[in-house]
């Protein structure tokens, strides 16, 4: 009997991933959750204690200083940009005083965002990078008037910091979705410049004629510019249903079902199943996350180019 074809399943002339390359991922759910480190012992008087690592080991010295934005970008507060904006508007104090802009901190520095309290993260301590299954029905907002459901119910708690979604999905569509703590890092996946393609299975009523497919490939007019797919393929289906694999180098608001709309199709169901370098792991329940390991962020970093940053 053949398997049933998937929108998890990858197209047959898609090369297998090889062990060494595929991004190592650590759980985090609380059965898998390691003991917290015991707490350094106190170094000779006058000497700061050497921080250690989210692994238990030493990390390398802190920094003397670093500027105050690129700290709390670090945070996982915002943009490097936003954060000027913030200490600009005169909603960041350092010690009990508000914060200049270009001001730089330490690590035994107190700072404050809006009268609470930031655990800083200077450029020693690697970000953190969670991997999630979103299921259909979650927004991807901390803030709604109509009180539904959300992604960040579902992430690990964090101290003095907070989760920042790389990109969305709409109310209606499952997948994967990346958080991470750092600002930057989440500013630079979504960026256009760094080129990482995203991946979406879909689920449409009927078949596309080829050529709409041809419309998809060389660019549709939205109401908000032009948009097209890098590559189109299809999944397969029985009966109304039929999947289809696309991928594409941006994501604004709804592009890939207003895309299919533009040439007369309607989408019924939609998943993400890659973004960039990270693919949506089958073993990854609708509702759960998974973390990255420090060498797969380290990778990360270094494809970004954001190591020495």
């Amino acid at each position: 009997m053949r398997p049933k074809k998937t929108p998890f399943r990858p197209p047959a002339k898609t090369a297998p991933e090889s062990r060494e390359s595929r991004p190592r991922i650590a759980r985090t759910d609380q059965a898998a959750a390691a003991p917290r480190p015991s707490r350094p012992r106190p170094g000779p008087p006058g000497r700061s204690p050497a921080r250690r690592g989210r692994g238990g080991g030493l990390s390398a010295q802190e920094p003397v200083s670093e500027r105050l934005h690129k700290v709390l970008a670090q945070a996982g507060i915002g943009s490097r940009r936003e954060m000027e904006a913030l200490i600009a508007d005169g909603r960041v104090q350092v010690n009990g005083e508000t914060a200049q802009v270009g001001q730089s901190v330490s690590p035994g520095d107190r700072v404050k965002v809006n009268g609470r309290l930031v655990n800083l993260h200077f450029s020693t301590r690697l970000p953190r990078v969670l991997l999630y299954h979103k299921p259909e029905g979650e927004i991807v907002s901390r803030d709604d008037p109509e009180g539904r459901p959300n992604v960040f119910t579902n992430l690990p708690r964090l101290r003095g910091g907070r989760w920042v979604a790389v990109g969305r999905l709409d109310l209606n569509t499952s997948g994967l979705i990346l958080f991470t703590t750092s600002g930057e890092l989440a500013n630079k996946l979504m960026h256009p410049g760094s080129q990482l393609l995203r991946e979406y299975a879909v689920r449409v009523l009927g078949e596309l004629s080829v050529e709409a497919q041809r419309q998809l490939l060389a660019g549709v007019m939205l109401e908000d510019g032009m948009a097209q797919f890098a590559s189109l393929e299809d999944g397969g289906g029985q009966g109304a249903n039929h999947w289809y694999r696309v991928t594409l180098y941006e994501g604004r608001n709804r592009e890939v079902r207003r895309m299919f709309e533009a040439v007369g199709c309607k989408v019924s169901r939609l998943i993400r199943v890659r973004y960039g370098p990270f693919q949506l792991p089958p073993w990854l329940k609708r509702g759960q996350s998974r973390e990255l390991d420090e060498a797969a962020v380290k990778r990360l970093l270094a494809d970004l180019q954001l190591e020495k940053r």
